[in-house]
């Protein structure tokens, strides 16, 4: 990205992701000690690796199935989230068990994270510096779970995930490519904000149909 197009974007107050090295992120993680779920559990609980810790409850570090061949990716935990140490509860909760229920798939067969393991203050966007921090702990967890299919929903996890500035409309609805054993990875509309804009649901629809097309292809 040009330094020129950089300082546009962040005079619109649009966050630019700065590209990672995915695997000196991982190798950080591993140098760690984080050589087991446990242990990585323990490493999240304990981080201290942005201002975020200050003000959480505690850490949001996922939920699940450690083998799911889903793996579903948030942007970070909010004040319920926050509180119970879980992610995606409350009503935002309650309709993504509804949209994993209607491709025949309960929550507790498939893996829930975020980009982030602490609350934001006031559940403000995660700033770039907070994901960079906690980008590590994230890609330790996909190298655990192994996903055959990886959904993000909502414009910051999509985008940071997949290294883009791209609106979610411009995302959603075709199958990407995600880090070095390119897992195929489906955009979509967070449940906070189909809440908000249930016209929404439709397009969410399709891009669950993308995943349960992509977990049911026997090849």
């Amino acid at each position: 990205m040009s330094e020129l197009r950089h300082e546009y974007l962040a005079a619109l107050g649009i966050p630019v992701w700065v590209q990672r090295d995915c695997a000196a992120d991982v190798a950080d993680t591993q140098s760690s000690g984080a050589s087991s779920w446990q242990d990585l559990a323990g490493r999240v609980r304990a981080c201290t690796r942005c201002v975020l810790h200050s003000s959480r409850t505690q850490t949001v570090f996922g939920v699940g199935n450690v083998h799911a061949d889903l793996l579903v990716i948030g942007e970070a935990p909010g004040a319920d989230e926050d509180r119970q140490g879980e992610p995606f509860v409350g009503r935002a909760g309650q309709l993504l068990n509804a949209m994993l229920g209607a491709i025949h798939l309960p929550r507790a067969d498939v893996y829930i994270a975020n980009i982030l393991k602490c609350r934001p203050p006031s559940n403000r966007d995660p700033k770039p510096e907070e994901a960079e921090a906690c980008m590590p702990y994230l890609e330790r967890q996909i190298a655990f779970i192994e996903p055959k299919v990886i959904l993000a929903v909502g414009r910051i996890a999509a985008q940071w995930l997949l290294q883009s500035d791209q609106p979610i409309g411009r995302l959603r609805g075709t199958v990407h490519s995600y880090g070095t054993a390119s897992t195929p990875l489906v955009a979509s509309y967070h449940p906070a904000y189909l809440l908000r804009s249930p016209l929404a649901k439709a397009k969410a629809w399709e891009d669950l149909v993308l995943v349960s097309r992509i977990l049911n292809d026997p090849s």
